[in-house]
């Protein structure tokens, strides 16, 4: 499953995530089979979207096996984030 959050973003965001995923909510995007080359051309998009405009902030999270809660984050806007296993317990961690 991947989920995509836009905090006050331009519209054209809007646009380009529904036209590959399900807006479940206002600014809220999901994906639940989407591949990883899919995952990378969306977020290489939003990335380039990202540094011309400005403005907002977006959250991509999806499923990684490989990975610490088996979950990744990115960001842009906002601080970066990882995700760490405090005592087995999975939290967000600002870098």
């Amino acid at each position: 499953m991947t989920v995509v959050v836009t905090v006050n973003v331009e519209g054209r965001y809007r646009g380009f995530l529904a036209s590959a995923m399900l807006e479940i909510a206002p600014g809220v995007y999901t994906s639940p089979q989407m591949t990883s080359g899919i995952r990378g051309r969306i977020w290489d998009t939003l990335t380039r979207w990202h540094h011309e405009l400005g403005q907002g902030s977006i959250i991509m999270t999806w499923r990684d096996p490989s990975a610490v809660g088996q979950q990744q984050i990115r960001t842009l806007g906002e601080a970066p984030k990882e995700i760490v296993d405090a005592d087995g317990v999975y939290l967000v961690k600002y870098r």
